[in-house]
């Protein structure tokens, strides 16, 4: 029955162009949105009352970032939906895409705010994070849109796990291993976990470059890249010990007002980042990052603050969903997903998960994102034949 029914590929072209009807008026799908701004597409099933599939992901980006990250795992539900509308078919369930609010942290530094926030997850406290471009908390963001903040600051869950049946993600791969492969999709194992220092800092004090040697110094710099280089062995020696681990400094400088070519600089500001398939693994880095910021601090003479973390948890997918998934690839292959993506929210909370990566070319989080319509095919396929599975 499967082989016959393709998703809606003329849906997907159109609303990565932006040219789509609304899916109230066009689609005929029931259209909700909660309290903190998470968009709902339902296709009614059979018995109203039974657990609902979710297939969704993200529509927010990062600064400058491309036109599918996130997007491209709501226009698969989509193009599913209207799969099985066109073909009328009534599922036995409920099935909703759902469009997530801010997986990603570049606007509020808060890890999965949409999802999260969805299951009661976020503390209370998130409400006062300053916007990053304009300084506005989240709280008063959540008003200003026409949103409740109150579902937040009671922990209030807005969807019942015990009410969902399965939650599926199409992503685009954010990295090049699907290119390097020649493949076009694959199935995600698990979502490494992020442990971020995201406001550290190096103080130490401004100075004539010319006039100031080196047992005087209090370089801030020279301190902030002797750790990192640290940082550096520690990733090598983790990876020669088997552990999975990823790290990054993914921001780095100084500040434009005070620093100079013949300045010592006095200053710096740098984010951390460690991803891991193990919180063990982490933790034991984020552990050996605060020891060695002490050790160089005093040996440059300087003061290495790495602030605190902010922590997302990793997810192993769902093995029976992951099986399912790998049976509908023409070339099977499962890999797992260095970067964080809402699935792992959804499996933190018990519900089973499952994950579909999209060859990419270009990396993301920058605007040359390329993703082909054919490789988007293979993967809302799977999805679509998946969800006919149902139940497993």
């Amino acid at each position: 029955m499967t082989a016959a029914i393709q998703p809606d590929l003329d849906l997907a072209a159109s609303l990565f162009e932006g040219l789509s009807r609304t899916t109230r008026r066009g689609r005929g799908l029931e259209v909700e949105i909660d309290a903190i701004g998470n968009l709902f597409m339902t296709l009614p099933g059979r018995d109203r009352r039974a657990a609902r599939i979710i297939i969704g992901s993200h529509l927010d980006s990062v600064p400058q970032g491309g036109n599918y990250d996130g997007a491209a795992g709501v226009v698969a539900g989509l193009c599913v939906l209207s799969a099985l509308r066109r073909a009328h078919i009534a599922p036995d369930w409920d099935i909703s895409v759902m469009a997530i609010r801010a997986e990603e942290s570049a606007w509020f530094d808060v890890p999965y705010l949409g999802s999260a926030g969805a299951f009661g997850l976020l503390d209370p406290g998130c409400l006062a994070t300053p916007r990053s471009d304009n300084g506005r908390s989240l709280e008063m963001t959540l008003a200003q849109q026409g949103f409740n903040p109150q579902p937040i600051r009671e922990r209030q869950r807005l969807l019942d796990p015990s009410r969902l049946r399965a939650y599926l993600e199409l992503h685009i791969e954010q990295g090049p291993t699907l290119v390097a492969e020649g493949l076009p999709a694959a199935v995600v194992s698990g979502i490494r976990g992020c442990k971020r220092f995201r406001n550290a800092r190096c103080v130490g004090e401004y100075a004539h470059s010319g006039a100031v040697s080196r047992r005087y110094r209090h370089d801030a710099v020279a301190a902030t890249v002797a750790f990192l280089h640290h940082m550096e062995t520690v990733w090598l020696r983790q990876e020669a010990a088997g552990a999975d681990l990823v790290l990054t400094a993914g921001e780095l400088f100084t500040d434009p007002a005070l620093h100079g070519p013949s300045k010592i600089a006095g200053e710096t500001r740098f984010v951390l980042d460690l991803r891991s398939l193990s919180d063990a693994t982490m933790d034991a880095v984020a552990t050996e990052a605060r020891a060695a910021a002490a050790r160089i601090s005093a040996a440059y003479r300087v003061s290495i603050d790495l602030g605190a973390t902010s922590d997302s948890p990793p997810a192993v997918m769902d093995s029976r969903l992951r099986a399912r998934l790998m049976s509908r690839l023409e070339r099977p292959f499962e890999m797992a997903s260095g970067a964080g993506h809402d699935a792992a929210v959804f499996a933190k909370v018990g519900i089973p998960s499952g994950m579909i990566f999209v060859r990419n070319e270009n990396g993301s989080h920058n605007a040359d994102e390329a993703m082909s319509l054919d490789d988007f095919a293979v993967g809302a396929q799977a999805l679509l034949a998946l969800v006919m599975d149902f139940p497993l």
